[in-house]
């Protein structure tokens, strides 16, 4: 992984952990998911535009497929993660979900688009892996004398954490093949998939408007915060996939749960400090051994 490419997952693993803690503290569901694609449809309408004339025409079949698989899967990754976030504490949804998420689209990269592991990847992805382990709570999860209700919110958040890091993969490997092999834009990805977002949860919406009114002049801040940094993270993350190998890339996006650790746990108020910040180590040191293999 070259220093750009590195520096690119490292900037957008902050980014990305920030506007999580915003969706978290916004308390939202897929109505929350809709005001942000909605308005990330406003704010980023100059970069698409920028991006898209003269290229968008041109799309064929396949590049139409992918922006609507991707949009999808983008759709019931957020929803997803927002009701994990309703149900569960961030600390264990989130690593779970960075952490099985990678580890899944590294297998893929792997056995189907034929990258190589070298000896440094793999001691820096299992650093990564123990890592978020010990950031979701360690052996702490298991841990007797806890109350009936922190375990289920531990179960819970096990189970949608899991759910999200699976399709965390699909969409990695589905955006890492269309930068890699189609050649595509990740700008034109990421922002063109914001219309299939907001298609596909716009019913959601209309269903119940009042509601989604009273929803919007609670959580529109949030959304708004969210619309404008989200897709940065994201967008820098392609651009170092088009350099480097999926393989690569995916796990080191974990360092989000670096910042995550340091700072959701500071700000939720969220337990098992210890634990939490021995695994950011872990992370950084993975990150560093997968950017140097």
């Amino acid at each position: 992984m070259s220093l750009l490419s590195f520096s690119l997952v490292m900037l957008a693993g902050l980014i990305h952990a920030l506007w999580n803690i915003a969706a978290k503290r916004a308390g939202g569901d897929s109505r929350f998911a809709f005001f942000t694609s909605f308005l990330m449809m406003g704010v980023w309408a100059p970069a698409g535009l920028w991006m898209g004339w003269g290229v968008v025409n041109g799309w064929g079949a396949a590049e139409w497929g992918l922006i609507t698989l991707s949009g999808l899967l983008h759709v019931v990754y957020y929803v997803t993660l927002l009701r994990g976030y309703q149900r569960a504490d961030l600390t264990v949804v989130y690593p779970l979900a960075r952490g099985s998420g990678p580890l899944l689209s590294s297998a893929v990269a792997l056995l189907l688009l034929g990258e190589q592991l070298t000896a440094s990847s793999g001691l820096g992805l299992l650093g990564v892996v123990l890592g978020v382990f010990l950031v979701a709570g360690g052996p702490g999860l298991w841990r007797a004398g806890r109350s009936a209700e922190h375990q289920a919110r531990v179960r819970l958040g096990l189970v949608y954490g899991l759910l999200t890091g699976a399709f965390i993969a699909s969409y990695t490997v589905v955006d890492g093949y269309a930068v890699k092999v189609m050649l595509m834009s990740p700008v034109l990805i990421d922002y063109m998939g914001n219309f299939v977002r907001v298609a596909a949860l716009a019913p959601q919406v209309w269903r119940d408007r009042p509601e989604a009114a009273r929803l919007w002049r609670l959580q529109w801040k949030h959304a708004l915060l969210v619309a404008c940094i989200s897709p940065v993270s994201y967008v820098l993350v392609l651009y170092a996939m088009q350099t480097a190998p999926l393989s690569h890339v995916a796990p080191a996006r974990e360092v989000s749960m670096l910042f995550a650790a340091l700072i959701g746990g500071h700000l939720l108020g969220e337990g098992d400090r210890l634990a939490r910040v021995g695994g950011a180590v872990l992370i950084a040191a993975g990150v560093v051994l997968l950017g140097l293999g």
